[in-house]
């Protein structure tokens, strides 16, 4: 039994050299920088978890930016310009096509518009006849390609169709306020203005002169072409 002495000694003091190198090792300055640079797994799972906010802020970013980036195309020139050919185009089967006033305007009454006014001038020029569209004006939005309100005037032909007026009713019925006034085409509506008959309500109202040119401008509301007489 003597005799396995010795070697049980010298693995003890194997063993404590060991750890008492390891113990050195790990007390050297780089080894403890090292140990020291090392983040926790916590510190790790909070970065990374900033990293997934940043990156979904990130995203709404550009979502915004894209989005600014076709509002601001909407309303430049070239946008409105395109706006406005889109309009004409999809109530262009409404334009006159005969010498006799009603079957001129035939699409415009088959599509629910009916006749809500004489040829109306002023000093300043005309409209004409405004055929209105009833449950387009009961409904709030306001749809570029389908307007409230169709104004014919006067030609050799019999009459023609001249231009859109889109209409929204004032929500508060207050002519000293304008916080609803819509915009279309990059332009403010007029108004809010009294009806221009009885039972018509204060409202804002828009002419786009898609069809005949107006001198006075494409959004004014009287033409000084336009003759009632």
């Amino acid at each position: 039994m003597r005799k396995y002495v010795p070697i049980v000694v010298w693995v003890v003091l194997l063993a404590a050299c060991a750890s008492t190198a390891a113990s050195t090792a790990a007390d050297r300055p780089e080894n403890r920088a090292t140990a020291a640079a090392a983040p926790p797994q916590r510190e790790i799972t909070a970065l990374k978890r900033q990293v997934r906010t940043l990156r979904a802020k990130l995203k709404a970013l550009r979502t915004t930016v894209t989005a600014l980036r076709a509002a601001n195309a909407a309303v430049s020139e070239q946008g409105i310009a395109k706006q406005l050919a889109q309009a004409r185009a999809a109530n262009d089967r409404f334009r006159a096509v005969g010498a006799d006033r009603f079957r001129a305007v035939g699409a415009a009454l088959a599509a629910g518009y009916a006749a809500a006014s004489p040829c109306e001038a002023s000093p300043e020029g005309g409209m004409g006849f405004h055929y209105v569209n009833q449950a387009a004006i009961a409904d709030p939005a306001i749809d570029p390609m389908k307007p409230e309100i169709l104004v014919y005037a006067p030609s050799a032909g019999g009459v023609e169709l001249v231009a859109a007026e889109y209409f929204k009713v004032d929500a508060d019925q207050d002519l000293a306020t304008d916080g609803d006034r819509p915009k279309l085409f990059g332009r403010a509506f007029d108004g809010p203005m009294q009806g221009h008959a009885p039972g018509m309500p204060r409202h804002y109202d828009l002419h786009v002169w898609l069809w005949k040119r107006n001198a006075s401008g494409m959004f004014a509301q009287w033409n000084p072409d336009v003759r009632c007489g």
